[in-house]
């Protein structure tokens, strides 16, 4: 369908950051941007001289109104715009399709592969479309045309993360094609995992934290006691039990991660009965553990950027020293804390400025073994340092 096209003018300071190639288009960036008052309206950008800077869709996202697509003013934003874009990135994923032991992996990271707004992830078979806007969401019926074109599709789902605040919309997420047996179980380097893709936001597995499950699994976890805090479905706590590890202990708030651990234990082959997994609020089970002298040979601390509960503010911004402060206590000496942060407003160096920080704290030393950021799927724009959030450290704590 034909859409509307709006010329704005960027602000004289936002120029060059879009030339450089920054995609997304921020409310302060543009003049009179509320005169567009439909999502997917298609946005060309001038500056003061009246020369052509990109085209892009308009769609509210958290601070964004919408991103650039190209910097192309005769490339038009229809069918074979997309077939060309999510060609190109399922190209690049072509390792991905052809690897027996992981079925589960991301085809298309918004504007890392040329369209913010929008993620495909792959299941078994299956994808999980996920629009961040209305004004993506627009664009759904050339999405999915295209990705049936280009490869063999069983079932279509998606996830509409543009309801009031960024909440998702509760909904039954089936698009098209057949359904997927609830639970699907996928492989991710030879583990097993069961997934849900009907059931609310999260499917029940990270895919970005690929390589450090990997490398738990096979460098870290043998005859090793592992605590995974936030555990969600206990992910790690399956890789650490599965590369050896003599025992784990999963904590998470959330009533149903029990269930959803003792699961995923179980699709593996591993009882859940030798591992602990405990519904507790994290910052209350740290006091306990320091109360109890509890220590542990690896900890896994990978909070949510923002997390509530009933006694407990945290946000990783400001919080995330005291957090770490907390699981060095509980650290044997020689022990390994696995420090991850997926928060998009600080980068790598500052993380490492907070590990400093919690040292500082304890009085500890300590040493960085390695470290990760995201995975080869998920394609990053290097103009766009939001886009490349995660962070993970493995410290060696030394005294």
């Amino acid at each position: 369908m034909m859409k509307k096209n709006v010329r704005l003018k960027v602000k004289q300071s936002y120029v060059k950051g879009l030339k450089a190639g920054y995609p997304l288009i921020t409310e302060d960036a543009v003049q009179n941007i509320s005169n567009v008052k439909e999502e997917g309206t298609i946005i060309e950008l001038f500056d003061e001289k009246n020369t052509f800077l990109g085209k892009g869709y308009y769609g509210k996202q958290n601070k964004g109104r919408g991103w650039v697509l190209t910097r192309d003013s005769q490339e038009l934003i229809d069918q074979s715009f997309f077939d060309r874009r999510v060609k190109k990135a399922i190209d690049l994923r072509e390792a991905f399709y052809n690897n027996y032991e992981t079925t589960a992996f991301r085809v298309f990271n918004g504007e890392g592969d040329g369209i913010g707004g929008l993620t495909i992830d792959h299941y078994n078979g299956y994808y999980v479309l996920t629009w961040y806007s209305e004004g993506i969401y627009t664009f759904k019926e050339e999405v999915v045309a295209s990705l049936k074109s280009l490869v063999k599709v069983k079932g279509i789902y998606e996830k509409k993360r543009f309801a009031v605040k960024g909440k998702y919309i509760e909904d039954d997420d089936f698009v098209e094609g057949e359904r997927a047996p609830s639970p699907l179980i996928v492989r991710e380097n030879n583990i097993h995992f069961a997934v849900y893709l009907n059931e609310g936001a999260m499917v029940g597995v990270f895919l970005d934290q690929r390589d450090v499950r990997r490398t738990i699994r096979d460098q870290y976890a043998k005859g090793k006691t592992v605590l995974n805090t936030f555990s969600y479905t206990g992910a790690f706590s399956v890789a650490a039990a599965l590369g050896g590890a003599t025992k784990t202990t999963s904590v998470d708030l959330a009533n149903r991660s029990r269930s959803k651990t003792q699961e995923q234990f179980s699709v593996n082959g591993l009882d859940y009965a030798n591992h602990d997994i405990i519904v507790e609020d994290v910052f209350n089970y740290f006091k306990y553990a320091v109360r109890k002298q509890l220590s542990f040979d690896l900890v896994i601390l990978d909070p949510p950027s923002f997390a509530r509960s009933k006694k407990h503010t945290f946000s990783a911004g400001k919080d995330y020293p005291d957090l770490l402060a907390q699981a060095i206590q509980i650290t044997e000496d020689n022990g390994v804390i696995v420090a991850s942060s997926n928060c998009s407003t600080f980068g790598m160096k500052k993380f490492k400025e907070m590990i400093a920080t919690a040292f500082n704290q304890t009085g500890g030393s300590y040493e960085i073994l390695e470290e990760f950021q995201l995975p080869q799927d998920f394609k990053t724009n290097r103009e766009f340092k939001e886009g490349n959030y995660l962070k993970v450290v493995f410290i060696e704590k030394l005294r």
